[in-house]
């Protein structure tokens, strides 16, 4: 039964197919507003700000420890190149003053703030999965039973072989971004390719067994994979802001945490989709198969039966009903009428 309610493209043709393909889309665009109108909650707002006060309590500790140091080693280094020393003496001569005493300290953020980023968003992206995925099983798939399918390890081990495959093929298509229409194609495709098996999995490793998530990779892979095109385009926002916080250098300080956040909250809104999209798929395979269906209440066994009491009016299943009574026989009368 299982096979005959794929979704289009597993070998469905026909009015089944176009069924199984309106319910895939229903399934898709269902997931999407879930996920959008979870990123609204104040939980999913709180994590999404998490790597500003990350970024915030790690930079005043390296500040309050490394600072001093990290200015003064950076002004030897800028001092110290001759090529640089003739731009510094020609700012001087414009009355700009110590130009390297400005100059180091700006250096120093410009040179920590990626680390930072890297680090936080790490941190959260770790952190930030699990909460989401408990978040959503628990007010929507509350009944859904957990199989522990996937461990951590097991969850690393998938992540860093699907990372190793994407640089493969980003590394192998390379010569393919000479050709203008591939270079807005391939990259997206392998990074949807790479996003939707790392987050898929994450979603469906305390809830779905392997031969379950197996399965649900081949029926859905092509939705899952659009999932994934479409998040790794809206990624692509942030580093808009990114670029217009270096160009516009008085806004650095504004525009970057800007760009992280919305970073944090698209990273939030993917994981929302794919685990909405995941569980709901799992909840409809096992519907589909009855494996997550109430257990039944056993049946009486037969000395417990032979226990129970039944009422005296009522005869016992799977026995006859006691005969009729026999009737008296005719009386014969004294004239002997009735004899033969």
């Amino acid at each position: 039964m299982a096979g005959r309610t794929e979704v289009a493209g597993q070998g469905l043709s026909g009015p089944a197919g176009a069924a199984c393909m309106l319910a895939a889309m229903g399934l898709l665009f269902d997931s999407f507003w879930r996920a959008a109108a979870y990123c609204l909650r104040p939980r999913v707002i709180a994590l999404s700000l998490l790597p500003l006060v990350l970024m915030a309590v790690l930079a005043m500790g390296l500040g309050y420890f490394y600072w001093d140091a990290a200015v003064q080693a950076m002004r030897t280094l800028l001092d110290a190149s001759s090529l640089l020393a003739s731009v510094w003496g020609w700012l001087q001569g414009w009355g700009l003053g110590d130009v390297t005493a400005v100059m180091a300290p700006l250096m120093v953020v410009l040179a920590v703030a990626p680390v930072l980023v890297v680090v936080s968003l790490l941190a959260v992206a770790v952190l930030m999965t699990p909460a989401l995925v408990a978040l959503v099983a628990a007010r929507r798939f509350p009944d859904l039973e957990r199989k522990k399918g996937g461990s951590f390890i097991a969850s690393v081990a998938w992540s860093l072989g699907s990372t190793v495959l994407a640089l493969v093929a980003l590394v192998v298509s390379v010569p393919l971004w000479l050709v203008p229409p591939l270079v807005l194609v391939l990259p997206p495709l392998i990074w949807g390719w790479l996003t939707y098996r790392v987050m898929v999995f994450d979603a469906l490793a305390d809830h779905a067994s392997k031969e379950e998530r197996q399965e649900i990779f081949r029926r859905h892979r092509s939705s899952l994979l659009g999932i994934g095109i479409v998040t790794g385009y809206l990624g692509a926002a942030p580093s808009i802001v990114w670029a217009s916080g270096v160009v516009f250098a008085a806004a650095f300080f504004v525009l970057v945490p800007l760009a992280i956040w919305i970073y944090t909250l698209v990273f939030a809104f993917s994981s929302l989709w794919f685990t909405h999209y995941g569980l709901a798929a799992l909840q409809r395979l096992r519907a589909e198969r009855g494996t997550n269906m109430p257990m039944a209440e056993p049946a009486p066994s037969s000395a417990s039966s032979a226990l129970t009491p039944r009422p005296a009016d009522t005869p016992a299943l799977g026995t006859a009903a006691p005969a009729a009574a026999a009737l008296p026989p005719p009386a014969i009368s004294p004239s002997g009428d009735n004899a033969p």
